[in-house]
């Protein structure tokens, strides 16, 4: 029988998500020898999957002022440490007629209480401002709400660390724990790639898988209470504000419009969940998004849209409501000592704009078991400029094409203006970290597939470039392509009407014919649910 290979750190991260990779980072910071094993790729869970807003903490005043104070003291420390990760676009919190007036005269003196800014503005000034807002605002609220990354801010974080000697394992996945007592002496993992399995012996492990950090736990005997809620988003073809859009109630469906780059994102939805697996967005969910956030901007009811995503959020606590919103957004920390366990810890909960102070909590546990006493250094040390992430920024790759190539270099993505040699940039980089380069992996760190025709020709384009240059080999491209579709096409079924479904239609006639295989056309009816 063959004894799976070991390899040693002092601590094991699981979960590549914003809150794991800020946690190799301040580890890395600290002198700590770490590994980040995630295992599928970067925010694969709900880290990839939100609104990509940067809460300035008004929206939980009224609800949970702990987590509105957390918001407002991380969104300013972010601001200064990775502003390149943010776009610092401002928000509005707008009440239209029939919200409640209650909550409304209530707003500025919750959100003085939790030390937010937000500054009443004229009605008719707000709407010069912003044209898409509704006739039927009544009241409007400037505050500091901006646009972060979560895609740049994992590239870079995990960067960072990794030149500072943290190791990253994508697509390993946990699969038992060894335990001598009160303690884990290794973790065994298994490759996603190869099948293989091996073992990771840690002398501290933190579990931040994000949804799905219960079953990790439980993986180590050491339950914890957790309430998935799903939420469903819709992309926009056009960016419809240059502000956060808020609406002036209590949390509900519905009430952010999000600026992300050239689009707007809508959104959200809160629903139980009981499962993890085939969570996506239905129509039923994407009409109740067009039909309440259209009270607020109305433009949105004929508004093309271009992809609708759905993510769970991994709430600590067990809510009488059915929907999730009774569970606070703040987050927690396990040491697991209760369970019998004396070096596993687990960081779940949070949100986005929270995920360095999440990491720096978990750091500071086990630091302590660690005997390590440098302090955390994460919210005074800027996070250098990496050439991984520069990539996901929406309107990065046309100026740096236009700047360092002109005209005559190749464009692989009309819609969001990627080159050839932004592919090549980010396919060496993955090449030089081990990894056999995927196009779903290329996608992630580029605006490849993001645009209107939802990778419908930057796809084979980049295919056949991979091909050129001898990257890709056989069939090897072929199933990229199919994977690479099945993923965008699942974001595509729920809002297939007006030009949308004409692009896809399009798609799909010029992929399944080009290809000219039954199993391709399979491959797009499979991806819908």
């Amino acid at each position: 029988m063959n004894v799976p290979a070991s390899i040693q750190t002092q601590v094991l991260i699981v979960g590549g998500g914003v809150t794991g990779a800020a946690l190799a980072r301040d580890l890395a910071l600290r002198g700590v020898d770490c590994i980040l094993i995630e295992k599928d790729d970067l925010n694969a869970g709900a880290s990839g999957r939100n609104h990509g807003l940067l809460h300035s903490g008004a929206r939980y005043v009224a609800g949970d002022r702990e987590a509105a104070i957390e918001c407002r003291n991380e969104s300013e420390i972010l601001k200064r440490m990775a502003p390149q990760s943010i776009q610092d676009t401002g928000g509005y919190f707008v009440a239209v007629q029939g919200d409640d007036e209650h909550y409304i005269a209530d707003f500025p003196s919750s959100c003085a209480r939790a030390g937010i800014p937000a500054v009443a503005v004229d009605v008719a000034t707000a709407r010069a401002l912003e044209p898409a807002l509704s006739e039927r605002a009544i009241a409007v609220f400037e505050v500091l709400d901006a646009s972060i990354d979560p895609f740049r801010l994992s590239i870079e974080s995990v960067a960072h660390a990794r030149s500072l000697g943290a190791r990253l394992m994508r697509h390993t996945q946990v699969v038992g724990f060894e335990r001598v007592g009160r303690r884990i002496c290794a973790v065994r993992v298994r490759s996603q790639v190869s099948g293989e399995e091996m073992r990771i012996e840690a002398a501290q492990i933190v579990n931040a898988a994000g949804a799905w950090a219960r079953e990790v736990a439980l993986l180590a005997g050491a339950p914890i209470e957790m309430t998935y809620s799903k939420g469903t988003l819709l992309v926009t073809h056009v960016r419809l504000a240059g502000r956060v859009v808020n609406r002036l109630r209590r949390p509900g469906n519905a009430d952010i419009l999000m600026p992300g780059g050239t689009v707007s994102i809508v959104g959200t939805t809160s629903s139980r969940v009981d499962h993890l697996n085939d969570v996506y967005p239905t129509t039923a969910e994407v009409d109740l998004i067009i039909e309440e956030a259209a009270q607020m901007l109305p433009t949105l009811a004929t508004t093309r849209f271009i992809r609708a995503y759905a993510g769970v959020r991994p709430l600590v606590g067990s809510p009488v409501a059915t929907d999730g919103r009774a569970v606070s957004r703040g987050f927690a920390l396990f040491d697991h000592e209760d369970h019998g366990i004396d070096n596993l810890a687990t960081i779940a909960g949070g949100k986005l704009t929270t995920c360095r102070l999440m990491a720096e909590r978990a750091a500071d546990l086990v630091c302590r078991r660690l005997g390590v006493t440098r302090p955390c250094l994460t919210a005074t040390t800027p996070l250098p400029v990496a050439s991984e992430g520069q990539w996901t920024e929406p309107g990065h790759a046309p100026r740096v094409w236009m700047r360092a190539h002109g005209p005559r270099e190749t464009l692989l993505c009309e819609c969001e203006m990627v080159s050839a040699s932004a592919v090549d940039a980010i396919y060496a980089a993955l090449r030089a970290a081990g990894d056999e380069p995927r196009l779903t992996e290329i996608g992630l760190r580029s605006r490849v597939g993001k645009g209107a025709c939802q990778g419908g020709f930057c796809g084979v384009r980049t295919v056949a470039h991979l091909y050129q240059r001898g990257d890709f080999q056989a069939r090897h491209g072929l199933a990229e392509i199919v994977d690479f579709f099945g993923e965008r096409w699942r974001g595509q079924h729920a809002v297939l009407w007006g030009e949308q479904l004409a692009q896809a239609e399009l798609m799909e006639a010029l992929h399944c014919g080009l290809f000219g295989e039954e199993l391709r056309g399979n491959a797009w009816r499979e991806a819908s649910p």
